[in-house]
């Protein structure tokens, strides 16, 4: 799609245009998390005045005490920022006003049933509205399902008598955020985006352009809304079916890895995707239901997606089961046995716990009456239900005196085969053994 649309002189978008382009628009950032301080970040050390909002006192006094809870943003930047006059977070949503720019990077959690629960979009967005003025452009950076920024966020803005297009612009910019990634972060990740219209997806184009390497438009926000989806789905697919893969292997006594490592030397068609415990984050375990059930209201039912995730939400279940396995034929009971969980983060060398399968994995091991402790160098606390637990040192003594030693999160201080010496009981949920 090109983004070629002329904007008169004189117009508001001529205006924010050249704001954008002179770098002195007002960038706000409602969401100070995994997401929104990254994108924050990025944008003041590109020179644009940001204020970064959230919700939460702690989280803005932190930051603008210099210190930074995301693991991806170094507190020396935001020290750094802060002093440059750059940067700064606040919880006074009435101070949207100021800016030129807003991205709405705020949590989209599912409800019990498992049914999108979109309550902090429509927050922020009627914090929005409630300061929304002509010349502003919106972005919705929060996963979700197709139609929502044409559904639920245009008929609040809309409603204050502004016109969408006209006196502000609106579109839709997935995040793309993956925690930990040494390769792959907001700058050079490609970003793609969808306007309301014509000039939305120019002025959101130019203004990422800023701070990003590549930025590719689309169409319209829902197709914008379903590339995020589809980006996950995709994998949330093709892990399962590596893991359904991967108790197949262990059927017929084959070594899954030594299958999956000789399938990638084929040069085309065919990419590697690797079992484990389940899935976590925020993403893959969720993002694929916001599609199921948009579906669902349409009278189409996303059978890959049921499929994929009952099998990845049985994984903990699956590993627990070896547990017991590995006890047995060690003539222990998992009742009272005394169990060593290394890594509880849902990816390596992060401290991030969200949706995690080891909760899972340790919630049931508890229930069947296994005294349950675990390692986690990022993670020093752990709440598993109503009970917080803390990390243990992994010393030989320790890994010693463990019936059973599971690893779960393949964090870079896991020493493998010093753990496998000193264990007589060893269930690696990263590979078939």
């Amino acid at each position: 799609m090109s983004t070629s649309t002329i904007i008169p002189a004189g117009t508001t978008a001529s205006a924010l245009r050249e704001g954008i382009a002179s770098k002195t628009a007002t960038f706000a950032v409602i969401g100070q998390g995994y997401v929104g301080l990254p994108l924050a970040v990025a944008f003041a050390e590109q020179g644009f005045p940001v204020l970064g909002v959230d919700v939460s006192q702690r989280t803005v006094n932190n930051l603008n005490a210099g210190l930074s809870h995301i693991k991806d943003v170094a507190s020396d930047t935001v020290t750094r920022l802060l002093e440059d006059k750059r940067y700064e977070a606040t919880t006074d949503m009435a101070r949207l006003a100021e800016a030129d720019i807003i991205s709405i990077c705020v949590p989209t959690p599912l409800s019990k049933t498992r049914d999108p629960d979109i309550s902090f979009v429509a927050s922020a967005t009627e914090a929005v509205a409630a300061t929304l003025r002509k010349g502003q452009l919106i972005i919705l950076e929060s996963t979700t399902y197709p139609g929502t920024t044409r559904e639920i966020i245009l008929p609040q803005l809309e409603a204050t008598g502004l016109v969408a297009g006209e006196d502000f612009f609106l579109a839709f910019s997935p995040e793309r955020i993956d925690p930990g990634n040494p390769t792959y972060g907001i700058t050079n990740t490609p970003k793609v985006v969808g306007g309301l219209e014509p000039t939305s997806t120019a002025l959101a184009t130019e203004f990422y352009r800023q701070a990003i390497e590549e930025v590719f438009p689309v169409s319209t926000p829902e197709a914008a809304e379903m590339v995020k989806l589809h980006e996950n789905t995709f994998r949330a697919v093709n892990i399962a079916l590596a893991n359904e893969t991967a108790m197949m292997c262990d059927l017929l006594g084959i070594n899954v890895r030594e299958v999956i490592d000789a399938a990638q030397t084929k040069p085309f068609g065919f990419m590697p995707f690797y079992p484990g415990p389940g899935i976590g984050g925020h993403c893959i375990p969720l993002d694929p239901h916001y599609l199921s059930w948009k579906m669902k209201t349409l009278n189409y039912k996303a059978r890959f997606i049921d499929l994929a995730s009952e099998i990845n939400s049985g994984m903990p279940q699956y590993w627990v089961d070896k547990v017991w396995e590995a006890l047995n034929d060690q003539e222990k009971s998992v009742k009272g046995a005394d169990i060593l969980v290394i890594g509880v983060a849902y990816k390596p060398d992060i401290d991030d716990v969200r949706e995690s399968p080891a909760l899972d994995i340790i919630a049931l091991l508890q229930s069947a009456g296994a005294n349950v402790s675990y390692h986690d160098p990022y993670v020093p606390e752990l709440r598993v239900g109503s009970e917080i637990m803390g990390s243990v040192d992994l010393t030989p003594e320790r890994v010693s005196q463990a019936d059973c030693v599971v690893i779960v999160t393949d964090h870079k201080t896991v020493n493998d085969s010093a753990i496998k010496q000193q264990t007589h009981c060893l269930v690696d949920t990263r590979s078939q053994a």
